[in-house]
């Protein structure tokens, strides 16, 4: 089984060369876990504590739940991975069954900033972009995707996610084997890694 962990900022494009490097893969052969899905549930705090959570912060993350389920994929155990809503700042109650593949893609803003979790992976990878770029995804996806006003969106980026990024994600680069950037714009990086890849899955079919 290859494991391989792919990091970068927020709105960086992980999860856009996630999606590429999928896209030609056989479907049954490779397995993704996203960070986002083990963030804390935080139903016992009141809905308006939820909202101020810092999401960019190692605290916020169970990474020892995370690393638990990549070690039973890696003994050929199926794992039920959190659904996590952002919307509600809580889990389901539900789970999404993941099984063990030839190829686990582990995908997130600070999976390289835990050192379980990269003990884990055969392959890291840092995605990385501009600032700007950066933030201009960041507005988008937050407004459409979790509705959040403009201004909310600024003042969280200015209070947590930039000062986050320089101090726990940023440095996390110097753990990547490989440092992939303008994220799924660079075709030729995402061209080599599928490649990686296949070479992978045909070694072991």
């Amino acid at each position: 089984m290859l494991v391989i962990g792919i990091a970068g900022g927020t709105g960086s494009g992980k999860t856009t060369v996630v999606k590429k490097i999928m896209r030609n893969l056989p479907e049954n052969e490779v397995a993704l876990l996203a960070q986002d899905s083990y963030y804390k549930d935080s139903s016992h705090l009141p809905l308006e504590e939820r909202q101020k959570i810092n999401f960019d912060h190692p605290n916020s993350i169970e990474f020892d739940l995370l690393a638990k389920h990549i070690a039973q994929l890696k003994s050929g155990k199926e794992v039920d991975q959190p659904i996590y809503s952002y919307l509600t700042c809580t889990r389901s109650n539900e789970t999404n069954t993941i099984y063990p593949q030839k190829v686990v893609i582990v995908e997130g803003i600070l999976v390289l900033s835990h050192k379980k979790l990269r003990d884990l992976f055969d392959l890291k990878i840092f995605v990385s972009a501009d600032a700007d770029d950066r933030l201009m995804r960041v507005i988008n996806r937050d407004i459409i995707e979790r509705g959040r006003t403009i201004d909310v969106v600024l003042e969280r980026y200015n209070k947590s996610v930039k000062p986050m990024h320089l101090q726990f994600i940023e440095p996390t680069k110097r753990y990547a084997d490989i440092i992939l950037p303008q994220g799924g714009h660079n075709k030729v990086a995402v061209d080599l890694l599928r490649s990686i890849i296949k070479i992978n899955l045909e070694k072991d079919s």
